[in-house]
């Protein structure tokens, strides 16, 4: 997996091979050896201080935006989506949409949300029954991340499915092996245009308090988000928001699964919500790197990094670096962590992360609330350890509380 230029002992990791993995022992050495390490599609960034200084370096843009040309796609449906998403675009397109769009996901608009979401976990945990085992991706990270979306959006929660299956199409984009997919990535954006155009069209005419009547009816200085930008916008939140969300939600249950002392202190003290998700997701993040691209020539810590360079931020590794923090343990009570970089940091910080906290923050101490002695008897199936990751099927088993 990894291995020594000829001139420098930099580590080098293929990490477009599926069996590469963030937490590997050989990505835990080379984080020892080297603050970098050379990699398949660029430079990956390793060290908490380092990750820290390069997501806010004006030399570097958002990396994603050439993702589906480094894999023989260059046009099509989602092409076009994707090079024009928030995610993806710079400079002034990027600041303005990026300030039209702020208002809805506030911190306010996130609190306001909160006893929907606590509601809708409650109702989740109760349709497991007498039940003793799940599956949790299919009985409650998935409904839950989809549903919650729904709240957001103020749309009937019967969509939920149809939401849920066009995301994960979607999500095969992230794969290297998008070109293999991309027919039916290409119909399932076609059909989510077509599901938020709907939604839309019903705002303009009878405006509530939602998410997308607030976007359609929002402008600042008599600017507003244009019919293709909201309806690009709400793509992207439809197939982000569901799709991190439900890998999240499984990363989470895997890290508390490792920690049952710290499950337990959950449930004893559920003010420590907002402690326990952040501690999860330092540890065990569904997006396990930030990319970037060089837009110029630089040189950092001696290293010269050419424009266009890809330069992965490994969030994983930074986010266990025993530099920055206690090697090997979570603590959900601790109050002096560094804060981590699981949602980006810089201009691209991802734009729905108060709603991300919002839902997951309130989902686990009520799982913790109602199940204890967690356990994965075995016949779980897992994405790739890098990139986007997270459980496709998990079993578990647990005990009812009381």
């Amino acid at each position: 997996m990894t291995t020594s230029t000829a001139s420098v002992d930099i580590p080098y990791f293929e990490i477009s091979d599926p069996t590469f993995s963030m937490q590997s022992e050989a990505v835990r050495d080379a984080r020892e050896r080297s603050w970098y390490a050379r990699s398949s599609y660029g430079i990956s960034v390793l060290r908490y201080e380092e990750v820290s200084e390069l997501l806010k370096s004006p030399h570097l843009n958002q990396g994603s935006a050439k993702w589906p040309d480094h894999h023989g796609v260059h046009g099509g449906i989602f092409y076009d989506w994707w090079v024009k998403n928030l995610l993806v675009l710079e400079g002034d397109e990027h600041h303005r949409i990026r300030r039209l769009l702020n208002p809805a996901f506030s911190p306010t608009a996130a609190r306001r949300l909160e006893p929907q979401f606590a509601a809708l976990a409650e109702e989740l945990i109760a349709d497991f029954g007498d039940r003793t085992e799940i599956e949790f991706v299919r009985d409650f990270a998935e409904p839950f991340a989809t549903r919650a979306l729904c709240i957001m959006l103020d749309i009937p929660h019967d969509d939920w499915r149809f939401i849920a299956e066009h995301a994960n199409t979607i999500g095969f984009a992230l794969s290297v092996s998008i070109k293999d997919d991309i027919d039916r990535i290409d119909d399932a954006v076609t059909e989510l245009y077509r599901y938020v155009e709907t939604l839309i069209q019903q705002r303009k005419g009878t405006p509530g308090q939602d998410v997308v009547s607030r976007l359609v009816q929002f402008s600042e200085a008599g600017d507003k988000l244009s019919d293709e930008e909201l309806r690009n916008a709400l793509v992207l939140m439809l197939f982000g928001g569901m799709d991190t969300t439900r890998n999240q939600l499984g990363l989470l249950i895997q890290t508390f699964l490792r920690h049952p002392d710290q499950w337990e202190l959950l449930a004893a003290r559920p003010e420590l919500a907002r402690q326990a998700l952040d501690e999860g997701l330092r540890v065990n993040p569904t997006t396990t790197w930030v990319t970037r691209e060089a837009n110029e020539d630089f040189t950092y810590r001696g290293l010269d990094i050419a424009k266009g360079t890809t330069v992965h931020l490994f969030t994983q590794t930074s986010g266990t670096d025993p530099r920055a923090y206690p090697a090997d343990e979570i603590d959900i009570a601790a109050e002096d962590r560094l804060p981590h970089h699981t949602f980006g940091g810089g201009m691209h910080h991802c734009l729905g992360h108060y709603i991300a906290r919002a839902d997951m923050s309130v989902a686990l101490p009520i799982l913790a609330k109602h199940l204890t002695n967690l356990a994965c008897p075995g016949g779980d199936t897992w994405l790739p350890d890098s990139g986007n990751t997270g459980p496709i099927v998990y079993p578990l088993t647990f005990t009812r509380r009381g």
